[in-house]
């Protein structure tokens, strides 16, 4: 596994040995993963270390990431609703997998833990949405809210400054 080797070697004699067993070119690996032939092309030759969101693209290109579900970082309420649903992904389905958080420290948490467990992707709050994405590299969505909930939560607001205040409103 190219992942692991990295690690256990020089980055740049890993990537020779991936590009030998697989019978491909710097030239390819640079259409597959958008990354310029001449910057492979210095990675290869040890002459420029890769930055992190570089070796990221050759590893997600050399070895794709197949998840077996989606991750939905939320409150366990939510989750309870949303248990044992199923999406579509290119004819195969997919069950979504809550991860109970209540703070950002635990959204990141659950963030990193769904990652580690073979996430395809993970759902999240808006507020920390642009935080998971820059600590995994799945595809990240937000929980957008329909407007109905939103009213909804107000009229509970509505009915509980009516009840302090007796039922009068000041501006």
């Amino acid at each position: 596994m190219f992942s692991r080797r990295i690690f256990e070697t020089d980055f740049a004699e890993a990537l020779d040995e991936e590009l030998k067993r697989r019978d491909m070119t710097i030239r390819e690996l640079s259409q597959k993963t958008g990354i310029p032939a001449a910057t492979l092309y210095k990675i290869a030759s040890g002459e420029r270390d890769p930055r992190l969101s570089t070796v990221r693209r050759i590893v997600s290109t050399l070895e794709p990431h197949e998840g077996t579900f989606i991750a939905v970082v939320a409150a366990k309420f939510l989750l309870d609703e949303i248990e044992g649903a199923k999406v579509s992904i290119g004819g195969s389905q997919v069950m979504l997998k809550g991860y109970p958080a209540n703070s950002i420290d635990e959204c990141m948490m659950a963030a990193v833990e769904a990652k580690k467990e073979g996430a395809s992707g993970i759902i999240c709050a808006p507020i920390i949405a642009s935080i998971i994405e820059k600590i995994v590299d799945i595809p990240v969505a937000i929980l957008k809210p329909h407007p109905d909930t939103v009213i909804d939560a107000a009229n509970i607001i509505a009915r509980r400054i009516e009840r302090i205040g007796g039922g009068q409103f000041r501006i």
